[in-house]
């Protein structure tokens, strides 16, 4: 099956699989609902802020491609939105847990899937979700990629492949903390330095001012 997703379309359905499995009581979604879901700040990266129009293209397009189905409740004046991610890629809860995060935050390492999709299933330790990880890379189409070890990261990442190759973008290594130090105190430095001129500049203006003041009292 070969389905490939924008952006948008990806956090719209990665945050309907996650509030059917961590609030299923308010699950499906209003349009006010999951507009929301998709603007929160955590356990999103990165941190979007759409329009109510964006997320209703996004859906359109889902309902086209057979992923989103907008349905009417008797105890709900306006329509609401359910996914139909597992059947349509025939995964089972624990595989569609670890794409669902990997989908809302992006390429992670096995531990941070662990850590951060536990959420959403219980699994048994790493190698549960590296052996997830494994079946999901030999699907076909494959649906998750091992990325390049990046600079200064001891352990590779994983991403989702439905919306193609992802982009790979090298992150610098993180500062230690001498070079922090360093730059912390050139910065400090530079900002003194440009208080003395300010002082500086400050006195010379009080001289000026004195010396105009003087000369204007003689030709009064």
């Amino acid at each position: 099956m070969d389905i490939l997703l924008n952006d948008i379309e990806v956090r719209i359905l990665g945050c309907l699989i996650e509030k059917e499995i961590t609030t299923p009581d308010y699950y499906p979604l209003t349009l006010n609902s999951l507009t929301n879901a998709c603007n929160q700040k955590s356990n999103r990266s990165p941190v979007v802020s759409y329009e109510d129009t964006t997320v209703v293209r996004g859906l359109d397009s889902l309902r086209e491609k057979g992923l989103v189905e907008k349905i009417y409740k008797a105890d709900s004046r306006v329509p609401k939105y359910q996914h139909s991610f597992p059947q349509k890629f025939t995964l089972s809860s624990d595989y569609v847990a670890v794409l669902c995060e990997l989908m809302l935050r992006g390429p992670q390492t096995v531990g941070e899937i662990r850590n951060r999709a536990e959420r959403m299933y219980p699994f048994g330790g790493l190698q549960e979700v590296e052996e997830i990880l494994n079946r999901l890379m030999e699907k076909e189409p494959p649906l998750v990629v091992k990325l390049p070890r990046q600079t200064g990261r001891k352990e590779p990442r994983f991403a989702h492949l439905l919306s193609g190759e992802p982009e790979i973008r090298e992150e610098g290594p993180a500062l230690s903390d001498e070079t922090a130090t360093i730059r912390v105190r050139t910065e400090n430095e530079r900002i003194a330095k440009l208080e003395d001129e300010i002082t500086a500049l400050r006195r010379e203006l009080d001289t000026l001012k004195k010396e105009f003041i003087s000369l204007k009292s003689q030709f009064e």
